[in-house]
């Protein structure tokens, strides 16, 4: 198959380009991006005048419920989601049923993910058997089975014993470590941020010094072993802080946040909106302008969804016995633009970090349009309209405190190696 995507503007961070220009997509792989390469004559030509040509995006935290949550989505939902969304890759925490910590089951995933043919799935292995805590899974084995990392999901290790012996294991073998910081102590039966809003409606708190201690734990740590680390999800101005400290120490770590937390503060919690229960939670609007800064400056490496499809019972309870969560696969792209235009950054810096940032930090070689690399694409209308209604989002999870709000940019088509997965035109 061969496309002509022709008269698009060309933003490709990674290789510093933005610029109007067509790109040439052969058997699955870029040929050339400007000059039309001799003897190239399409099987399609999608014409992109006015919209953005951009890498495909590459999400660090995509939930996928499968396999054992299939009432809350499939595999196929949330894929054609991602592809509805400009996602090409996707990173999906090990926190299954039962967990993935063992190579069948990433194998399983990785099967059904190919015979989808739709975008490509890279799973995290679990750092400890089922999650619990306790015994150090077989690394090397799910690595070679196509995990990207190690991680405990939202499970926080209370051994920090445990904990030290598995950075030294993984940095043996140069795998890295993703944890979410969290003291699982402090957070205990917690549900909202530890400020007035919590106060006002009663609701049990979770204290800033959760994150943080759990990050001065794992820095310290990481001094030890040197074993890379990227912290997940981060919430908190002191947690920044601790962050930007250790990279200017030279420590190897990076970090991501939700992209919730970049728009929305413990203020839309309102009168208990579970929409809003999130984890991490919501935090103060001094929090949110000081990740808001931080992904600016570079010292949040990546934006991620953190896409947690949920069914409507899980969120049709009060606010503490909600499950925390919200959909994000299709609202990543417009509302990473969104903070690039309300940061006032250059709209290759926005796309930057949902693409080859992300992409650096998972290891994978993605998130740019190079020649000779696969071809995944992202074709989009940055200035398109359009309110968010659960009827219309693909993920099987409607959970989002985002619905009924006006989203500006919107996917076109998205290609995979190639291959169309999403063309609005058709949908």
């Amino acid at each position: 198959m061969r496309i002509h995507i022709k008269g698009g503007r060309v933003i490709d961070p990674a290789h510093g380009i933005d610029r109007p220009a067509d790109v040439f997509v052969t058997a699955g792989r870029i040929t050339a991006v400007g000059e039309r390469p001799a003897g190239f004559e399409p099987n399609r030509v999608i014409e992109a005048a006015g919209p953005v040509v951009a890498p495909g995006l590459v999400d660090l935290s995509a939930r996928l419920r499968e396999p054992g949550s299939e009432y809350r989505a499939t595999l196929a939902s949330e894929l054609h989601a991602a592809a509805a969304g400009g996602v090409t890759r996707l990173v999906c925490p090990p926190d299954t049923d039962p967990p993935l910590d063992e190579p069948g089951l990433v194998e399983m995933l990785k099967y059904r993910e190919r015979s989808l043919n739709l975008c490509h799935v890279h799973p995290l292995g679990a750092l400890t058997v089922g999650l619990a805590g306790k015994r150090l899974t077989e690394m090397a084995e799910l690595s070679g089975v196509g995990c990207v990392a190690f991680s405990q999901a939202d499970v926080p290790i209370e051994d920090t014993l445990v904990l030290l012996r598995a950075l030294d294991y993984a940095g043996t073998f140069g795998f890295a470590v993703w944890i979410q910081p969290q003291d699982g102590f402090l957070a205990r039966g917690g549900v909202a941020h530890d400020g007035e809003v919590a106060t006002r409606l009663g609701l049990a708190a979770i204290p800033v010094c959760a994150e943080t201690i759990a990050l001065s734990t794992v820095l310290h740590l990481v001094r030890r072993s040197r074993t890379r680390v990227h912290f997940c999800r981060l919430s908190s101005a002191e947690g920044v802080e601790l962050v930007r400290g250790a990279k200017r120490e030279g420590l190897p770590v990076t970090c991501d946040v939700g992209i919730h937390h970049l728009h929305l503060s413990e203020l839309d919690i309102g009168w208990f909106d579970s929409a809003a229960r999130l984890t991490p939670p919501l935090r103060a609007q001094r929090d949110r302008e000081a990740l808001r800064a931080a992904a600016a400056d570079g010292t949040v490496d990546a934006i991620c969804s953190d896409h947690t499809p949920l069914d409507e019972d899980e969120k049709q309870m009060p606010f503490a016995e909600a499950t925390p969560g919200a959909t994000g696969l299709e609202l990543l792209l417009p509302l990473a633009l969104k903070f690039g235009r309300d940061q006032g950054l250059p709209l290759a810096r926005a796309i930057d970090l949902v693409t080859a940032q992300p992409a650096r930090v998972a290891g994978l070689d993605a998130g740019h349009l190079g020649v000779g690399h696969a071809a995944d694409i992202c074709v989009f209308d940055p200035d398109a309209s359009w309110v968010v209604t659960p009827k219309d989002l693909r993920s099987q999870g409607k959970n989002t405190p985002f619905n009924g709000r006006e989203m500006q940019g919107r996917v076109q088509i998205t290609l995979v190696g190639g291959h169309i997965v999403y063309d609005a035109g058709r949908a």
